[in-house]
């Protein structure tokens, strides 16, 4: 009767959360939110929901790696998103990075992309706020 309890408590607690719903399809950040007041050197999560992280140069349907965009947006789906120091690559496949940021408001934008660096476009990222201080 034990172990019927724990399946059935098992089987309750899954259809609860199918009925809630998981994370949507996209990128999230994992430690910040829009609006947060934060202190630089500053470290920054990133999250993937509905692909998966390989390093770039890896071609397999469903992955891809994260960029962020400093005080710009996101990158129309196909582009190739440029190196320089507002778009940050991060082609090994990490998932977290430190950044150091002027004191202000700035933009972070989180852009996932093929093995090609080609974004996968506004449903691939998302942008927050933040005010360094």
């Amino acid at each position: 009767m034990k172990h019927f309890k724990s399946f059935t408590a098992f089987t309750a607690l899954i259809l609860i959360m199918a009925a809630c719903g998981g994370p949507e399809d996209g990128v999230a950040f994992g430690n910040l939110k829009d609006g947060d007041t934060v202190s630089s050197p500053l470290k920054v999560e990133f999250l993937v929901y509905g692909k998966t992280i390989k390093p770039a140069g890896t071609e397999e349907e469903g992955t891809g790696h994260h960029h962020i965009i400093i005080d710009g947006g996101s990158i129309q789906a196909g582009q190739v998103v440029p190196a320089d120091d507002t778009h940050i690559h991060f082609g090994k496949g990490q998932t977290e990075t430190t950044l150091d940021l002027s004191p202000g408001e700035h933009t972070l934008t989180l852009q996932f992309a093929d093995f090609a660096h080609r974004s996968f476009g506004g449903k691939w990222s998302k942008t927050i706020t933040v005010t360094v201080e």
